[in-house]
């Protein structure tokens, strides 16, 4: 996993991720062969983002810059991203716990991924929040904390192919809220203003308790509360917002991770961080454990204390990989 530090204004930053992603030899020129859909629905998504969110697409343009590849092609090639293409698992929840705030998260792609997945601590001059993000692309992320220490989480919920409009991606809304927001109810304000491209859940907390978990789609969104705890996985748990997701139950055992949860925060031991780690390690039960057959597996998984400004990650299966702590913290929170 890369570890960077983008310093300066959104343009200079995008402009540091261009030279990082044009030095890793990866051939980020095969975004040259996007489809029709992936034109389209770029070409029309950038304008939206242009007009709620200018600074990232200054950042995209810097990027675009130090890689000497078409801007608007970049722009349209992130747009769709978590949208129907590029499926994804994940389980994300947060808890409170004698006065606390803990957020968890495995993030489950394809391996191969795991090679080009970034933790950046985004140290903006220009406007907008500090805060890390953590992300197997670039620009938008599935994950992060900024400086006020609200915590943000995507996870994937496959669409109905006609439910999927212009608009922001999961990853870019949670980019948004990150650099936007410094609390759940400034995030869950702005999250009724964006334009929500298609299906997914968006996962929030900060430090004095508040916790949500948003299910969204085009035309709807449901705000899940819960003073003691939250947690989504690949589908939608509400009967309201079913018929808007294209299968009964998420992708790569989501229905197991959904009920392991459940069982789970029904007898939530004493230790938070020893209960957030066995949890996110599957000793709950399934959450992390992919048959190898599968191709998939859990890539990162971060557990997070938002009143101690705690940053946890073990960069690997949490069932076989230590966490450490992310020493960049203190440039994040002040500490």
């Amino acid at each position: 996993m890369y570890h960077m530090r983008l310093r300066g204004s959104h343009l200079a930053m995008g402009r540091r991720i261009g030279k990082a992603l044009r030095a890793s030899g990866q051939d980020f020129f095969a975004l040259s062969a996007l489809d029709e859909f992936q034109t389209r629905f770029g070409m029309e998504s950038q304008k939206i983002l242009l007009e709620i969110f200018p600074e990232i697409r200054e950042e995209i343009y810097g990027a675009a810059e130090a890689m000497s590849f078409p801007a608007e092609r970049l722009a349209a090639w992130l747009m769709p991203m978590g949208c129907c293409y590029d499926l994804r698992g994940c389980t994300a929840f947060a808890f409170q716990k004698d006065g606390k705030t803990y957020f968890g998260r495995n993030n489950d792609l394809p391996p191969f991924l795991k090679k080009v997945s970034c933790s950046a601590l985004y140290l903006p001059s220009d406007t907008g929040s500090k805060f890390l993000l953590n992300t197997s692309a670039f620009i938008n992320g599935e994950e992060g904390v900024n400086e006020h220490g609200l915590a943000c989480a995507m996870t994937f919920v496959a669409p109905r192919p006609n439910e999927i409009r212009p608009g922001f991606n999961a990853l870019f809304i949670v980019r948004c809220l990150l650099e936007k927001s410094k609390c759940v109810e400034e995030a869950l304000g702005l999250l009724k203003e964006i334009p929500v491209a298609s299906a997914c859940n968006i996962l929030l907390a900060d430090p004095s308790g508040a916790m949500a978990a948003c299910e969204c789609c085009p035309t709807q969104i449901i705000i899940n509360k819960n003073n003691d705890f939250v947690y989504a996985t690949n589908e939608f748990q509400s009967d309201d917002m079913k018929s808007h997701s294209a299968a009964e139950h998420g992708p790569y055992f989501s229905a197991e991770r959904l009920a392991t949860c459940e069982r789970a925060f029904g007898k939530m031991p004493g230790k938070p961080l020893e209960f957030a780690q066995d949890l996110l390690a599957g000793k709950y039960g399934f959450l992390c454990n992919y048959p190898k057959n599968c191709n998939f597996d859990t890539v990162w998984s971060s557990i997070l204390c938002l009143n101690d400004g705690l940053i946890l990650r073990a960069e690997g299966n949490p069932s076989r990989t230590a966490y450490k702590e992310d020493r960049r913290a203190h440039l994040l929170f002040g500490q």
